[in-house]
């Protein structure tokens, strides 16, 4: 069979589906009826017939993508090798501060309502907390007994 020049359907479709002509799509089994249409009518009716179809749009595959994202979500491919920027680009350091400065008042404040510090302990604890002294909350449990400040008892 030889080939029809079906150039004006082509682009009569591409403008009806608003494609460029890469993305129009004609059977050639149905060239023939193809061959035929001269309007826009009419070739909207072989769109929705499927005789002309409107190919998606080829983009590239995000599979590998996936998968780096979802190792790196397990913690791997996070190395040296791997990083790009100071330690306070990757997690600023204000934020840091923020995350550690509000578990450690969590901690102290649920000492404070267990009672297993005093409320003038609380109050000198939370000051300390406040000006950096701590560097976690095992280093204030490490100085609330040290220093005998917190009442043996039940813990939450």
């Amino acid at each position: 069979m030889a080939k029809m020049n079906l150039k004006l359907q082509k682009i009569l479709a591409a403008k009806i589906a608003r494609v460029g002509l890469d993305r129009v799509f004609i059977d050639p089994e149905k060239s023939a009826d193809v061959k035929e249409a001269i309007t826009k009518a009419d070739v909207r009716s072989l769109i929705s017939q499927g005789v002309i179809k409107i190919l998606s749009v080829k983009r590239p595959s995000r599979h590998r993508a996936r998968k780096l994202h979802a190792q790196r979500k397990k913690g791997r491919r996070r190395g040296q090798g791997n990083r790009r920027g100071k330690a306070g680009a990757r997690s600023p350091t204000k934020r840091t501060w923020i995350n550690r400065i509000r578990s450690q008042r969590r901690l102290i404040k649920s000492l404070r309502d267990y009672e297993q510090i005093s409320p003038k302990t609380f109050r000198d604890i939370y000051r300390k907390v406040k000006g950096g002294f701590f560097r976690s909350q095992s280093h204030i449990m490490f100085y609330l007994k040290t220093n005998n400040l917190i009442k043996e008892g039940k813990l939450k």
